[in-house]
C-alpha cells in the first residue's frame, strides 16, 4: 500500500509517497481502510521533530475509513464498520492498524469527510471549553486563532454554553468566518493591539479565560487580558514555544491559573473518548455544529497541505484523500 514517510525531520518536502508493506492487525487492533485522513498541527510538530517520533515513520493522528479485518480479542469493532478516529499516529496512508478501544462508529448521517473533520479538533473544542476551563453561562473568553479548524469549533461550544467570545484572526476573510460561527467581537490583530481591545471590550476587567494555541507572540499578552483567578489554557505554539515561565507572574497577574493540556489525557479511557466523540458527532448530526472543511487535498500533495496550514492560508479543517 502506499503511505507519506517521513525519513528524516525538516521541512514539507521531507513528506514522501512510498510503497510500504500491507499491515495486518495484531490482537487488540483493527485494520481500517482509509476514506479520510485529517491534517492537524501536531502533525507539524512531528514532521519538524519538535514533538520527537521514531524515524521513519508514517504522519498522521486522524482519519475515518471501514474496518477491513480485525485481530484477536477485538470487540469494539467488526469488519464492515464504518469507523473513525484520532490521537493514534499513521494516518497518512491508505491503511492503519489502531488499537480498536480508540475506534468509534459512526452515525449512518455522519460521512467520512465529516468524520476526518471533527474527530481531532473536535474532542479538543470539546474539552477544552467543558472540562480544562468548563465555560459557565455568563462568561467571556478571548479565543486566538479563532478561524482555525478548532477555533471555529470552539467559538459554537462557547456559545452553546453561554458565554461571549472575543476571537482573534489576521484577516478580514477570517473575522467574517468567527463572526459567523457565532463569535461577539472579532479583533484583526494585524491592525489593532489585541490586549488594548480585549481590556477596552471588558471595561479593563479581562476574561475568565484565554485560548491560546499560538503560543510564543501571544502568550504574553493573553496572561494581561485576564481577569484575576482566571484561566490561561495554552493548548498549541504554531508561532513557537513560550518562554520559560516564573510562576511568580501568575501570582502578580491576580492569581492566575495556567495549563498545557492535551486531548491524550483528556479522552485516556473509552468510556471518556465515547462520550466526546458522541457530544461532536451527534451534534453534527442535528447541526447544532458546523464544521467547515477548507481544502481537501489527494494523499500524494500532503507536502502542499502542510505548507498552506503553516502559511495559515486556510480556514477551517483540512483532510487528505488516499
Amino acid at each position: 500500500m502506499k503511505a507519506i514517510r517521513v525519513q528524516n525531520c525538516g521541512g514539507p518536502e521531507v513528506l514522501k509517497l512510498e510503497e510500504v508493506p500491507q499491515p495486518q492487525p495484531g490482537p487488540g487492533q483493527a485494520l481500517v481502510k482509509l476514506q479520510a485522513i485529517g491534517v492537524n498541527f501536531i502533525d507539524v510538530y512531528h514532521r519538524i521533530g519538535f514533538y520527537k517520533l521514531p524515524l521513519p515513520f508514517t504522519p498522521g493522528m486522524e482519519g475515518a475509513g471501514i474496518v477491513e479485518s480485525v485481530g484477536s480479542g477485538v470487540t469494539e469493532v467488526q469488519a464492515g464498520d464504518r469507523v473513525a478516529y484520532a490521537m493514534a499516529v499513521g494516518a497518512y496512508a491508505e491503511q492503519a492498524v489502531l488499537p480498536s478501544w480508540q475506534l468509534v462508529k459512526l452515525p449512518a448521517s455522519i460521512d467520512f469527510s465529516s468524520a476526518a473533520a471533527a474527530m481531532l479538533q473536535g474532542m479538543t473544542a470539546h474539552y477544552l471549553t467543558h472540562s480544562t476551563y468548563a465555560i459557565q453561562s455568563g462568561d467571556t473568553i478571548l479565543l486566538h486563532a479563532a478561524a482555525g479548524g478548532a477555533g471555529l469549533l470552539i467559538i459554537q461550544m462557547a456559545k452553546q454554553c453561554g458565554a461571549s467570545v472575543i476571537g482573534t484572526v489576521s484577516t478580514e476573510e477570517k473575522a467574517r468566518l468567527a463572526r459567523e460561527a457565532g463569535a461577539d467581537e472579532v479583533i484583526l490583530y494585524t491592525q489593532t493591539d489585541f490586549e488594548t481591545e480585549v481590556k477596552k471590550l471588558t471595561g479593563g476587567k479581562g476574561v475568565q479565560a484565554v485560548y491560546d494555541s499560538v503560543g510564543k507572540t501571544t502568550y504574553q499578552g493573553s496572561l494581561n487580558c485576564l481577569k484575576p483567578r482566571g484561566m490561561m489554557v495554552l493548548f498549541g505554539q504554531s508561532s513557537g514555544p513560550v518562554p520559560p515561565i516564573d510562576p511568580g507572574i501568575l501570582a502578580a497577574k491576580g492569581s492566575l491559573f495556567l495549563t498545557r493540556p492535551s486531548l491524550g489525557h483528556y479522552s485516556a479511557t473509552r468510556e471518556e473518548l465515547l462520550s466526546r466523540a458522541g457530544d461532536v458527532l451527534g451534534w453534527i448530526a442535528k447541526g447544532e455544529l458546523k464544521l467547515r472543511v477548507a481544502k481537501t487535498f489527494a494523499l500524494s500533495d500532503a507536502a502542499e497541505a502542510h505548507r498552506q496550514l503553516e502559511g495559515r492560508l486556510t480556514t477551517g479543517k483540512v483532510l487528505l484523500t488516499p
